[in-house]
């Protein structure tokens, strides 16, 4: 087997898996745990704490995923200037949502107010997360069209 399409299987599904677990996760701490715990400080503390090694982790292997899937894309010549528009346009929005979510999980002063507004914060970053994977869907189903049509070609 080609190691250059096991490398792009695996991350794959690294990059999926990661961003599943992290909407996933999100989304239960928004919709289940802060509505639950809302008047429980130290509870939430707690949850946050734990929270925040998922947090950090999936984020290294999302830039260290997504890097190497963009790289591939790269390499392969499947990029066009609406791969790049939409494709960077998800890059700037997962920054974004990066960037809130180490706040949600933070422990500094500076990001004691988006602590205090979690729900509100966290809504943003599922609908970052929700814009994000309708970008990803289209940029993969566009792919394989173009695939499918460049093969037609060939045949004829």
């Amino acid at each position: 087997m080609d190691p250059m399409f096991v490398l792009s299987l695996v991350s794959r599904w690294i990059h999926v898996g990661t961003a599943v677990v992290l909407v996933g996760g999100l989304f239960a701490l928004r919709f289940v745990v802060h509505p639950v715990l809302a008047g429980r400080p130290d509870d939430l503390a707690a949850i946050r704490g734990r929270w925040k090694k998922y947090v950090h982790g999936g984020i290294a292997l999302l830039l260290l995923s997504g890097a190497v899937n963009y790289w591939r894309a790269i390499a392969v010549g499947r990029v066009d200037g609406i791969y790049h528009a939409m494709v960077d346009t998800k890059i700037l929005m997962a920054m974004g949502s990066f960037l809130l979510s180490s706040a949600l999980v933070g422990r500094s002063a500076g990001t004691q107010k988006f602590r205090d507004a979690a729900p509100k914060w966290a809504g943003v970053v599922l609908l970052l997360g929700a814009v994000i994977i309708a970008l990803s869907g289209v940029v993969k189903v566009r792919d394989n069209a173009k695939q499918a049509e460049l093969e037609l070609r060939l045949n004829e």
